[in-house]
């Protein structure tokens, strides 16, 4: 068969193709089918009885006493509707604090209600969990903060937050945080260089105050150090030869919180390498009598680090005492 006839016969079965087709109305039908829309609907939220049942006042009902949290309420991510996931978009105040409408017949009967500053912090934590359960909070169960019996609402407020988010019940993290960790807190007023009473981190920038499977609620990793790697990944390691300390753990020699020291240090040096190294080829103390000399390298330059320079690790050949 030649190359023009098999062109041909391709050109006909095309063709064929084709007519039978439009003999039959497909493309119409096609057309037809991805041109019918369905209108757009609008949502709206069930509210009171038509949601909840017959023991449900609504929102508005709350709202009619309670009108002084109306506009925090819808200011707020809990009241915005359009989000399906919200409590606004299900039964509203009472998808929180529980069937209404005894409380709106009767102002002194809160048998069916919720008050959260009258309950056991579980059960508080309970009614949140119910959509707060996942990511940040996946881990609240068992954590720290649940296990010293806190509640959500001992940091967070619903109705009158005061923070730009998080909804806390300070203006910052910070002070949140300050309430309970007053002596973390205070170590970052300390002389030294300090990001977080900069600006620069927060708290939760290294803490999830919600849980987490490393230490002191640690974010990253499972244990301390995998934590400071996470931003300070050149003393990562693994190393040709590790300095012992470090490698145990970063704040053997590192206060994280502050310190008046440089680089975080919880001494100055020589003495926080004098902490563990007091017999070895060096003298016990600088102010040993025998090396107290005008030419001594010990009072000229008295830090270990300026001739042990990687004192985190070092991977050079020769690289034994961390000098290079």
């Amino acid at each position: 068969m030649t190359h023009a006839l098999r062109l041909s016969l391709a050109c006909a079965a095309l063709f064929a193709a084709f007519a039978h087709a439009v003999l039959t109305g497909a493309p119409e039908r096609a057309v037809s089918q991805t041109s019918v829309q369905t209108p757009k609907q609008t949502f709206t939220p069930p509210t009171g009885t038509q949601a909840g049942g017959p023991d449900y006042a609504g929102t508005a009902a709350c709202l009619d006493c309670h009108s002084e949290k109306e506009a925090d309420y819808k200011a707020q991510l809990h009241g915005k509707a359009a989000n399906p996931r919200t409590p606004a978009a299900g039964l509203g105040c009472e998808s929180c604090h529980g069937p209404g409408k005894k409380h709106a017949e009767n102002p002194e009967d809160i048998s069916t209600l919720r008050v959260f500053s009258k309950m056991p912090a579980r059960e508080g934590n309970a009614t949140c969990l119910t959509c707060h359960a996942r990511s940040n909070h996946a881990l609240w169960q068992g954590s720290a903060h649940d296990a010293r019996n806190l509640s959500c609402a001992t940091c967070h407020s619903i109705h009158s937050p005061k923070s730009p988010k998080a909804q806390l019940k300070t203006a910052t993290e910070i002070e949140t945080c300050a309430t309970c960790h007053k002596p973390q807190v205070t170590k970052q007023m300390r002389a030294t260089h300090m990001p977080v009473r900069e600006g620069k981190m927060t708290c939760s920038t290294c803490h999830n105050p919600h849980g987490s499977t490393n230490v002191r609620q640690l974010r990253q990793g499972n244990w301390i150090n995998e934590s400071c790697a996470s931003c300070h990944a050149e003393k990562r390691g693994p190393f040709l030869f590790e300095h012992a300390a470090g490698r145990e753990s970063c704040v053997t020699c590192h206060d994280p919180h502050g310190s008046s020291n440089d680089r975080l240090l919880v001494a100055k040096l020589p003495m926080l390498c004098q902490r563990c190294h007091i017999g070895t080829r060096h003298p016990s103390t600088i102010y040993d009598k025998a090396a107290v000399d005008a030419r001594s390298n010990r009072i000229i330059g008295r830090g270990c680090v300026n001739c042990h320079s990687q004192i985190h690790g070092s991977n050079h050949p020769s690289g034994q005492a961390l000098v290079r």
